[in-house]
């Protein structure tokens, strides 16, 4: 099953919490929850503290993508009851085999993030381990970018190597996702997408919701 991950990041947080029941109830899968530290990429998000204010308020399980250094400092605090997936950079990681055994270690699924100038052939050697993979169609820190077409090559790559060597991979997409694009990388291998303006930007949110999931399972 193509599952939809709408990102917190574009919502509007004077009222998050209604904003995530908007789309559980409209059918949503996930909600992606992007962290960034002004460090790794150029702009500041939030920390584990907004993330945990949703526990109790939705059932859907949080796909945590961590844009930030040094992130085995910061994994166990978003790890909770309702987290499904922790995703690290693998390019903020130096010994990337140890952190991802780290996010294991919690008892939810570990992933790897590329940038879009980053090969597929930089997570060769920790392949047959990783539960996730979200290939980047922007440059991380801001929503609203545009989708940046190599991505789809990378998503044919990926969804060649996980038939061969790890069939049960995730693999995501995130980044200038829309409703003219996202059939294309659901078929180039993408079976969960990332969409935040897109989803949140819209005038009836329950609506786009119900349009990409529409598109995403023809």
């Amino acid at each position: 099953m193509n599952r939809l991950a709408p990102s917190i990041l574009s919502a509007d947080f004077s009222r998050l919490g209604e904003e995530v029941r908007t789309i559980e109830e409209a059918g949503a899968h996930v909600i992606h929850v992007d962290v960034m530290d002004g460090h790794f990429v150029p702009n500041i998000s939030y920390g584990s503290t907004v993330m945990k204010s949703l526990l109790g308020k939705t059932r859907l399980p949080f796909d945590v993508h961590l844009m930030i250094e040094d992130p085995d400092r910061y994994i166990k605090d978003f790890v909770t009851d309702n987290t499904e997936i922790i995703t690290v950079h693998q390019e903020a990681c130096i010994h990337l085999n140890r952190t991802l055994q780290l996010i294991k270690s919690c008892g939810v699924k570990a992933g790897v993030s590329l940038n879009p100038s980053t090969p597929v052939s930089t997570l060769e050697y920790v392949f047959d381990d990783l539960d996730y993979v979200l290939v980047m169609s922007v440059n991380p820190g801001f929503g609203g970018q545009k989708f940046i077409p190599s991505a789809l090559k990378k998503l044919q790559v990926l969804s060649e190597m996980k038939l061969q060597r790890n069939p049960n991979l995730i693999i995501a997409v995130d980044g200038g996702i829309t409703l003219e694009n996202v059939r294309q990388v659901v078929d180039a291998g993408a079976n969960l997408v990332v969409a935040g303006s897109s989803v949140f930007g819209a005038p009836d949110v329950p609506g786009r919701v119900k349009e990409f999931l529409s598109l995403m399972s023809v």
